[in-house]
């Protein structure tokens, strides 16, 4: 049983995190179905790796049914928990080449439950339908259906492939410098039109309570921070890191990280912009 914990466990991981959202909780999926499992001589199994795969997704989308009931009472935007991810982090948990992008993290939320399961097991972890009817207990041509729905709802085609957030490094270095600068010109150009901004303080900390939508706005919104933050003498730091497989930016106060940073690029301009402040979802870079 260690030798397949050992095996399997940053995958199990990797996919919890992602049907869940919270690293605590897929963690808590995790070893809740190794427990299980000792139980059973997985050894014995043909396909220890597709068994363990079916028990962690029915654990977590009964986690995950709970979690919608008490994210509809959520203050403000509900945002994952973001997930450091560079080589030789102490997490050593998190597959990095089978993460899909914060940004798609953010549109599953759309996503019923099962239709969650299905485009996770899919589009992340490269399951063929067939594969992921038997974890799902459901027909083939079910599967097909509902990863069909799950992507109109988040406004992928059939014909598009679902890929890692590609050269949002540049993007967040020039972010960065024209929110250190305080050059709102800068800022707007790298912004687009219809930018939206996202701000998750779960109540706990002051967050934007309403999505913040226009590029004027979203710009005014940002660089009003950096200067509240310089007028109460607490001026703010950025530092580039590595969150979910793409470049992020930690803001720091003299207290401690304040903010995790993540922006969506699309077509040639920054399309989204999320900023994590809930203590609660930084613990992991602390």
């Amino acid at each position: 049983m260690d030798t397949l914990y050992t095996r399997y466990k940053p995958l199990l991981f990797t996919l919890a995190y992602q049907l869940l959202g919270s690293i605590a909780d897929a963690e808590d999926a995790v070893q809740d179905v190794f427990l299980k499992a000792y139980d059973i001589n997985l050894e014995e199994m043909d396909q220890p790796k597709a068994y363990l795969c079916r028990m962690v997704t029915n654990r977590s989308l009964d986690q995950l049914r709970s979690a919608k009931r008490r994210r509809e009472r959520y203050i403000g935007p509900w945002l994952p928990e973001p997930i450091p991810t560079p080589e030789g982090d102490a997490l050593e948990s998190v597959v990095r080449s089978d993460l899909l992008s914060y940004a798609m993290l953010v549109l599953l939320e759309r996503l019923t439950p099962r239709e969650r399961a299905v485009f996770v097991l899919r589009e992340a972890l490269c399951f063929d339908h067939s594969a992921i009817a038997g974890l799902m207990g459901i027909s083939e041509s079910n599967c097909r259906k509902i990863m069909s729905r799950a992507r109109a709802k988040v406004g992928i085609s059939e014909e598009e492939t679902v890929t890692a957030e590609a050269g949002a490094g540049e993007w967040v270095v020039r972010f960065m410098s024209a929110l250190e600068q305080g050059n709102l010109d800068t800022l707007l150009s790298l912004l687009s039109e219809d930018v939206v901004l996202l701000s998750d303080g779960g109540g706990k900390v002051l967050a934007a309570a309403h999505p913040i939508e226009t590029r004027l706005r979203v710009a005014r919104f940002l660089l009003g921070i950096k200067d509240k933050a310089l007028h109460n003498n607490e001026p703010l730091q950025a530092e580039p890191r590595e969150v979910n497989g793409q470049l992020a930016l930690l803001i720091r106060t003299q207290a401690g990280i304040d903010t995790i940073l993540l922006v969506h690029v699309e077509q040639e301009t920054i399309r989204h912009v999320y900023l994590v402040r809930n203590p609660d979802k930084l613990g992991a870079f602390n």
